[in-house]
């Protein structure tokens, strides 16, 4: 269970980027923060996992505030995954080994290299690529060693930052579906900034909807009607069903 509790958050000569921002979620759950540029969406992302300082309010993660631990505890709860993927001359296995660095002391463990090969393998991050530099990569290869590298930390929560913004339709939805398989199967929690309403339709299975660094609607899909569409991205659309599947239809 995370329950968010009234996070507040400005930038230094700013108004309230995030104004007593709250909402809940079960473990198993794909959530998508969804609203125009600059609600702060990733502004509350960030602040999760002490990248940013709320101003207030509270992260609380099966009884835990994620916002009163130390950053070495959060990163063995939340992981935090970004749309920049460093070009970086290290290979892929050992990109994804620092997922280990919070639990390590002397150094890394046959337990920890047993993890990092069995997220390997789940993520079909086998064979040659192991040994291959992160910077010889495709975006789909580096984005999925990312998430790697995030899931050898074990968390209880996978903070995704708009992680799909520069794939092709092909990686996007391979990167999306094995975070959607992976909450399913594992009871991790996921939650994604995304801009692609469609994508977030297709994967998601609660939405938040921010405007003006607020909540505006939380829940299901009931919560993407007309109305907030319109009131979210001025834009008058419905979202319609089409071959099994939910899409936006945006009114001439």
């Amino acid at each position: 269970m995370i329950s968010v509790e009234k996070i507040c958050y400005h930038y230094r000569g700013y108004p309230d980027t995030l104004q007593d921002v709250s909402f809940q979620m079960n473990g198993g759950e794909f959530l998508a923060v969804l609203g125009n540029n600059g609600v702060g969406k990733s502004t509350l992302l960030k602040c999760f996992n002490h990248i940013l300082s709320a101003d207030s309010g509270k992260v609380m993660l099966d009884g835990e505030d994620l916002l009163a631990m130390p950053i070495l505890e959060v990163a063995k709860r939340a992981a935090f995954v970004s749309q920049n993927v460093p070009s970086t001359q290290m290979t892929v296995h050992d990109v994804i080994m620092l997922g280990r660095k919070p639990y390590m002391r002397w150094g890394f463990t046959e337990a920890d290299h047993a993890i990092v090969h069995e997220v390997m393998e789940r993520l079909n991050l086998v064979g040659d690529i192991q040994g291959r530099f992160l910077n010889q990569l495709s975006g789909g290869e580096r984005q999925k060693v990312m998430l790697a590298r995030a899931l050898a930390q074990q968390p209880k929560v996978l903070l995704l930052d708009e992680p799909t913004s520069s794939l092709d339709i092909r990686n996007q939805y391979q990167v999306l579906q094995i975070v959607r398989d992976i909450c399913h199967a594992d009871g991790i929690s996921a939650i994604i900034v995304i801009h692609d309403i469609n994508l977030a339709l297709r994967f998601c299975d609660r939405f938040l909807l921010m405007r003006k660094g607020q909540v505006y609607k939380y829940g299901d899909l009931s919560v993407l009607d007309s109305e907030a569409l319109k009131a979210v991205y001025d834009v008058s659309a419905k979202i319609v069903e089409v071959g099994g599947h939910y899409t936006v239809l945006v009114d001439d």
